[in-house]
């Protein structure tokens, strides 16, 4: 084409322009009409569902996953993208909706193009997406399935370390309670044993040496530094 594309549209331009003349009686059923055309083309269009052939290295940049689907633009250009920007055009976004979608009509006429390889086209970027929306999910789930069986291992190991350690710790009360246990009945035995002594001495003196009462108190713990 010669002519930029939003050239093809000042016919119909001129036609927005004419918001007061009385309206066409036939107008409105025809633009139904239309508009349930395309409608009924997108639900007949049933694409195969999308195959990636190569692997998307980048989840952000949808055209990797275009690509990576397969989605390749016609000859003649006219991908449900490129129409998306001409519908974004400044030379027909502010004009009433069907005005632009008659503009586009004939931007695609002009160019051999038709609206069910637009609608197709739309419909295939969309499925892929989905699937690759599913690819990701999947993803997801079988990271947190593996994650959660890595820390339900981490944490029977550190349940059966926790155990371990309060075993220990357990058995060290245990054996020193033995020890004290031992170290009291001893105590008892060796002050019956100091009054035995202390009991024979006191015969012979006047003074008795033996300190046959209760143990010494413990000196005072130093300070904290």
């Amino acid at each position: 084409m010669s002519k930029k594309w939003y050239n093809l549209f000042v016919s119909v331009d001129q036609t927005a322009g004419q918001a007061d003349a009385p309206p066409d009686e036939e107008a409105a059923p025809a633009q139904t009409s239309a508009a349930q055309a395309i409608a009924d083309i997108a639900a007949s269009v049933k694409p195969p569902a999308p195959q990636f052939a190569d692997a998307v290295t980048n989840p952000t940049s949808f055209q990797e996953i275009y690509d990576a689907a397969e989605i390749h633009p016609p000859a003649h250009g006219f991908t449900v993208m490129k129409v998306a920007d001409m519908l974004r055009s400044e030379h027909i976004r502010n004009l009433p909706k069907d005005v632009k979608r008659s503009s586009v009509l004939v931007a695609l006429e002009a160019s051999g193009a038709a609206i069910q390889e637009v609608i197709e086209d739309a419909v295939k970027r969309d499925r892929a997406l989905d699937a690759f929306e599913r690819v990701q999910e999947r993803s997801i789930n079988d990271l947190e399935a593996r994650k959660s069986k890595e820390n339900q291992a981490i944490q029977t190991e550190m349940d059966r370390l926790i155990a371990e350690h309060k075993a220990r710790i357990q058995a060290n009360n245990d054996e020193l309670a033995k020890e004290r246990e031992r170290f009291y009945s001893w105590r008892l035995k060796k002050q019956e044993e100091e009054q035995k002594i202390s009991d024979t001495v006191s015969y012979f003196v006047t003074d008795n040496p033996i300190t046959a009462g209760g143990p010494a108190a413990a000196p005072a713990s130093s300070p904290p530094k």
